[in-house]
């Protein structure tokens, strides 16, 4: 087994966290869970076989074993990591692999896991909370879209999380290429051919997608002046923004507010009114 196809739309529901101590009583030691997955960050060099396939383990690697999967762990003396077992939900799959090395995040994602193991049981819900994003911390250092029976798509380059990272970050201000690259530590025209490998897209044509999704929930979900939507979107020239609106979502600001008013008090706010755009 290679890949598993775990889904993390909701919280997982934790059993057990801990730390596993092995290799002291015998050197081979075979794991099945029935209902449960088997999440693990290792510190140590052993070999691990599971449904008829070897992975070696290094310190820092992470594995996720679905439920009813037979694990065999072959150790080199006493080996010791965190351990959770978990039930997921329901939900959309992600296509992972089974074990890969953590070491772009491993601080991070060790102080997650250990805060999970400090917490628990006294305190499930904050452990739910570490747990859940350091499955995401998982998915993210493997990019993976949608089971849907296609072939896995290849591993987006680590400049692509940067760069959208940044970009959700400062929609409300210019941004240019050239300042995303020299941010995410490529070249100037690389981000444009990373955007369009990932999305077809270019990267202007990302950020203005972005900007207008947020305005168009600013629109129709909070008291915010147009004025003020506008400026929190890195457009608060108000006539590029109408425009920008119309063209993108198919309507005035206006037009997009009054098809959802919203029943609050409306929100007091300043703006200023100096030019910025992409």
């Amino acid at each position: 087994m290679e890949k598993v196809r775990p889904h993390f739309d909701e919280p997982p529901v934790l059993a057990a966290v801990g730390i596993g101590v092995h290799g002291p009583a015998g050197h081979v030691d075979g794991f099945l869970l029935p209902d449960l997955w088997q999440f693990h960050l290792y510190a140590y060099d052993a070999d691990l076989r599971v449904a008829g396939t070897d992975h070696a383990i290094r310190p820092g690697r992470v594995s996720l074993i679905p439920p009813g999967t037979q694990a065999r762990y072959t150790y080199r003396g006493r080996s010791r990591h965190l351990h959770v077992h978990l039930r997921l939900t329901t939900g959309t799959p992600l296509s992972l692999p089974l074990i890969r090395h953590a070491v772009p995040e491993l601080a991070r994602f060790t102080a997650q896991l250990r805060q999970a193991l400090a917490v628990w049981p006294s305190v499930p819900a904050r452990a739910t909370a570490e747990v859940w994003a350091a499955l995401w911390r998982v998915a993210q250092m493997n990019p993976a879209g949608v089971d849907d029976g296609q072939p896995d798509a290849p591993t987006a380059h680590p400049a692509w999380a940067a760069a959208t990272a940044l970009i959700e970050e400062r929609l409300a201000e210019p941004l240019t290429v050239p300042e995303i690259a020299r941010a995410v530590g490529v070249s100037h025209n690389h981000p444009t051919r990373l955007f369009r490998a990932a999305i077809g897209e270019t990267v202007v044509g990302y950020i203005r997608a972005r900007r207008m999704e947020r305005a168009g929930h600013f629109l129709r979900a909070t008291t915010l002046c147009i004025p003020a939507v506008a400026a929190a979107v890195g457009i608060p020239d108000l006539q590029a923004f109408n425009k920008t609106c119309r063209r993108e979502l198919g309507a005035s600001p206006r037009a997009i507010r009054a098809a959802q008013p919203v029943t609050a008090s409306r929100t007091l706010t300043t703006w200023s009114p100096s030019a910025r755009r992409i």
